[in-house]
């Protein structure tokens, strides 16, 4: 039984090493890989590349609710999602951390919910992640020096394909990140009563900005985000405390219908 997991990518190996692999089936398919277990900084971890090892897997056709449910299935209370994103907004800029506490969906066509009937559950997510989990992620990454937002707005869209200029105006009247895999993967775990936070890091702006960027700047700033996202794992996971003092373990408390 492993109480942390990791939805990433390829960010993660640098200070992981897998010590076993294990395909799990679960009543909703197959993840999106093994689920792989090990140690970061003394902490056992279990993690599922989201994309699948060589990243073939586009954000719409990932099995959120496989990926979930087989990472409650080995005993994990607590994820931690690891995205890549866009900035809507000058002041979030390519290289910072962004801790969200808010997201939209602009999803379209996905898999929502464990419940669909007959049982029928209506959770809150006023406010979707967890609070414990952020408080620590936002302390790391604060502590190591990195230009990090501990609030911000991420609004998830459908995929594969980016925004147009008009739709990417539009998003940023209210929202701060644009990314791909955010939904339904957060309110998934919180209808397992799993805490979930979210650590962005930006890429480049989105198009509403008239700031032509090379494929090169972009794999340059990417590098960079990976070395921080070693970094921050390496120090918040041993801060994360056995006991859960949040409401994410009773979310389920009063919302069956």
């Amino acid at each position: 039984m492993v109480r942390i997991g990791i939805i990433g990518g390829s960010g993660v190996y640098g200070v992981f090493t897998p010590e076993k692999s294990v395909k799990v089936h679960t009543p909703y398919g197959l993840p999106s890989g093994n689920l792989e277990f090990g140690e970061i900084n003394g902490v056992e971890v279990v993690f599922i590349p989201r994309h699948g090892k060589g990243h073939y897997i586009p954000p719409h056709r990932v099995n959120y609710r496989a990926n979930i449910y087989a990472l409650h299935s080995v005993g994990v209370e607590r994820i931690i999602g690891i995205s890549a994103v866009g900035s809507l907004q000058e002041s979030f800029k390519p290289g910072d951390i962004v801790i969200p506490d808010q997201f939209i969906d602009f999803t379209k066509k996905r898999e929502y919910t464990f419940y669909d009937g007959p049982k029928v559950v209506h959770i809150s997510t006023a406010d979707p992640f967890c609070p414990q989990l952020r408080d620590i992620f936002i302390k790391t990454s604060k502590s190591l020096g990195f230009r990090t937002h501990e609030q911000g707005t991420y609004v998830c869209i459908e995929g594969p394909r980016f925004s147009t200029r008009a739709e990417s105006r539009m998003f940023r009247q209210f929202a701060d990140i644009i990314g791909m895999t955010l939904v339904p993967e957060a309110q998934l775990a919180r209808e397992l009563e799993m805490c979930y936070v979210n650590v962005s890091t930006i890429t480049d702006y989105d198009v509403w900005a008239e700031k032509p960027v090379t494929t090169e700047e972009v794999m340059r700033v990417m590098k960079e985000n990976e070395e921080k996202i070693k970094k921050i794992l390496e120090n918040a996971l041993p801060e994360i405390p056995a006991e859960r003092n949040c409401p994410c373990k009773t979310a389920l408390q009063g919302a069956e219908i």
